[in-house]
């Protein structure tokens, strides 16, 4: 059975919470002690319902708010597939929560209040999906009850957000007119809109496309976690390379070539749990061997010969700020892409991208919390990468603090600047 990650965004109020809760109820994913305590909390409502987002509103603050503050996850299936739900905060002080919270999502659930339509907050989720390179987006237009389950209202919204998704190149999108508060189109579909003959939420779900997701059809790419090497009686001249491919496939007797040193030597054997097999794939955990003594270490990173991946000590990236200090040109920061490390400067900040509007200012030399920028870094040794656009495993880097070893931005590599 398959599993599907996908993100709920929206703005503040558009029912966010209220969606997944209902996701959960009407699918019978939720146990029965979950129940009971939703249900007495429930009890201060005056028309006696069931608050449903109470099911991911877990923080005291976001239940006395009425809104979601911190990336919350929820996991549940059905007989056709595996769901992790990942619920995005709507206010835009969080925008980093919604990178990192969708950085590994499939489809992303752009919730629209039917009564207000488009605003801002569907253009910065919207841009930041297809930043990430989502693939599939679901545009869920909620609180249909309100606007009398009009066909004329969610025919406008469709139109507004298709001129949105054409400017972002965002190819893939599912609209769908619901009522989470009352159910209609989320599980069971609704009575209230005859007029609408597409698939409700879950149907969308469970039978959505996913063969490509995992990059089996991408180039090969094994980052190397540990090189293993017992140097025992019994394992004298055993030595492998352990780690997961993160996209395409591996075979036994492929040329392959080490980066950053440029090495090559073909696969020998492949290994998982002591069983050896003539094939592996993403994204599958394995340990190469070769059939030369290469130098590879942790950080290192095996490729077919076939497809190589750009190596370069200048980089050209997206950058979503995640920290309070500023992000100068000049400042210096531990880069890394997969499990390779190196330090880095900040070359040049290009320009900032105003996630709302999408204008991009340039002449920009610092960045706040939540900015976002296209920026050029200059690496100590060569990096070795793909396009995000082109392979999101190999394309994803993140910068981190050298003093704190926290992580403060997530980047979005484009090429060799």
């Amino acid at each position: 059975m398959d599993l599907l990650r996908f993100i709920t965004a929206g703005s503040v109020d558009d029912g966010k919470s209220t969606l997944i809760g209902r996701l959960l109820y009407d699918s019978k994913s939720i146990l029965v002690d979950q129940l009971e305590a939703i249900e007495r909390a429930s009890k201060s409502r005056d028309d006696g319902e069931i608050d449903l987002a109470l099911l991911t509103d877990g923080l005291r603050s976001e239940r006395e708010q009425g809104i979601t503050i911190d990336v919350a996850y929820r996991y549940f299936q059905t007989p056709k597939r595996k769901f992790i739900i990942v619920d995005a905060p709507g206010h835009i002080q969080y925008t980093r929560n919604m990178v990192t919270g969708a950085s590994n999502c499939q489809l992303a659930i752009v919730l629209v209040d039917a009564r207000h339509g488009v605003v801002e907050q569907t253009r910065r989720h919207s841009l930041i999906a297809s930043l990430l390179g989502i693939p599939h987006i679901v545009v869920a237009v909620n609180k249909m009850d309100l606007v009398d389950y009009s066909q004329d209202v969610f025919s406008d919204i469709c139109i507004q957000y298709a001129d949105l998704a054409k400017k972002l190149n965002v190819e893939q999108v599912t609209y769908i007119p619901m009522s989470a508060l009352n159910g209609d189109n989320v599980v069971d579909r609704s009575g209230a809109m005859p007029w609408y003959d597409g698939s409700t939420l879950l149907e969308h779900l469970e039978t959505v496309e996913l063969s490509n997701d995992f990059g089996v059809q991408l180039p090969g790419r094994f980052p190397v976690q540990y090189v293993i090497r017992p140097q025992t009686a019994e394992l004298h001249d055993y030595r492998g390379y352990a780690g997961k491919i993160t996209s395409g496939t591996f075979h036994k007797g492929d040329t392959i070539t080490v980066f950053p040193s440029g090495e090559t030597s073909t696969i020998d054997a492949i290994e998982i749990a002591g069983n050896h097999l003539d094939m592996a794939e993403a994204p599958q955990s394995v340990v190469l061997h070769l059939s030369s003594d290469v130098d590879i270490s942790r950080g290192d990173l095996i490729v077919r010969s076939d497809a190589l991946p750009t190596s370069s000590q200048t980089v050209e990236a997206m950058l979503c700020w995640m920290d309070t200090k500023e992000f100068k040109v000049g400042n210096k920061y531990v880069l890394q892409v997969g499990t390779a490390r190196t330090r880095c400067s900040v070359r040049e900040i290009a320009y900032q991208l105003n996630v709302n509007t999408y204008e991009e200012t340039e002449d920009v030399d610092s960045l706040k919390l939540n900015d976002m920028a296209k920026i050029v870094l200059r690496t100590a040794q060569p990096i070795s990468f793909d396009s995000y656009q082109q392979n999101r495993a190999t394309g994803g880097a993140i910068l981190i603090d050298e003093t704190s070893n926290v992580t403060v931005g997530a980047l979005m590599l484009i090429g060799e600047a």
